[in-house]
């Protein structure tokens, strides 16, 4: 009788430590179920809120999620999101040019988006971390109320004298869209060989005469504005000004264009990854990228969205191409030649 009792009492016993560990793996388990739905999303974002607001409040109504927007200048962002790596502050880093990130894709987590089967072949995320969403030429941008008869057909056109100090160019260090144009020219006047590119940097940097600008937004709102003639910009950022009518042109570099494409990236760790998720499946979705087109005047990356309205096909641009890994390992190199040549010319 005693062996039987003693029996029972031990089965009794190891079920409740059962229940009990089995209790505690729920409360763990639903503990973190709710850590990972969450109601928001923060974004780190270089464009301009005309742009931003648009997409984020038909993200919101689509997802019932609520989104921060974090706006600077791409450069101070990818310092902000290094800066914070231990505990990631932001879930998203929507914007800056693939030469500006590439060498920093170790921020970012691998995430492949639900829309990836109707991306351009050129524009598929290989990489796993580096989703595409647009694509962007660089552009010389002209107010034509400012420019007179100054011929503005390409970079070489810059180096007029009477065009000194009414140039609107950005710092390439702060800005993704500058860098890209800094490569840009790199190619184009080395006519293929980026290292034969640097005299045209040098003179151009002389007739800029001193004035360099922290964000690429200055650089069209200078031109629309008329405080600059001519500014070295990207497609988006002078279409929207065409589209309302400001007296201003758009210009493609007859010495050859590049046209890269802009991603949006899921910052490592982020604490609203779930919804970081989404938001990469609604900005490469076809609702999303039709606004992009229709509203906000750039090219999408999707197979079934098409061409902007008002833009030139870019089967009629000089298109021309440079070498990714030679870009992605001279990006340090370049932007401190650059800053060396502008420091000794101004």
């Amino acid at each position: 009788m005693r062996k039987l009792v003693s029996l029972v009492f031990i089965v009794l016993l190891s079920c409740l430590i059962l229940v009990g560990c089995g209790g505690g793996n729920t409360k763990a388990t639903t503990e973190k179920s709710a850590a990972e739905k969450t109601d928001k999303l923060v974004i780190y974002c270089p464009h301009p809120l005309t742009f931003i607001n648009p997409l984020v409040s038909e993200f919101e109504k689509q997802s019932g999620i609520k989104v921060e927007v974090v706006a600077a200048g791409s450069g101070e962002l990818l310092k902000r999101v290094e800066s914070e790596k231990a505990n990631p502050l932001g879930d998203i880093f929507w914007g800056g040019s693939l030469g500006t990130m590439k060498p920093k894709a170790n921020l970012f987590e691998t995430y492949t988006s639900a829309n990836e089967d109707k991306v351009q072949q050129a524009f598929k995320n290989t990489e796993g971390t580096l989703t595409r969403f647009t694509d962007i030429p660089s552009v010389i941008m002209v107010n034509t109320n400012l420019i007179g008869d100054i011929k503005v057909e390409g970079y070489e056109d810059l180096l007029n004298p009477k065009l000194k100090g009414k140039i609107a160019f950005c710092d390439p260090a702060k800005s993704s869209s500058s860098y890209e144009h800094l490569i840009n020219m790199l190619y184009a006047m080395g006519k293929g060989d980026p290292e034969k590119g640097w005299d045209y940097v040098k003179a151009l940097c002389a007739n800029l005469n001193g004035k360099l600008l922290s964000g690429s937004s200055a650089v069209y709102k200078g031109v629309a504005d008329g405080e600059y003639a001519v500014g070295c910009t990207f497609e988006e950022g002078g279409a929207q000004y065409v589209a309302d009518g400001a007296p201003v042109k758009l210009v493609y570099m007859k010495e050859g264009v590049i046209s890269k494409p802009d991603g949006v990236y899921i910052i490592k760790n982020a604490k609203n990854m779930e919804n970081a998720k989404k938001f990469i499946d609604f900005i490469t979705s076809k609702d999303a990228q039709t606004i992009i087109v229709q509203q906000l005047h750039r090219r999408s990356v999707r197979t079934d969205v098409e061409p902007p309205k008002g833009l030139i096909e870019k089967t009629k641009i000089n298109i021309i191409n440079d070498d990714e890994k030679v870009v992605v390992a001279n990006q340090r190199q370049w932007l401190d030649k650059f800053k060396d040549i502008f420091t000794s010319v101004n």
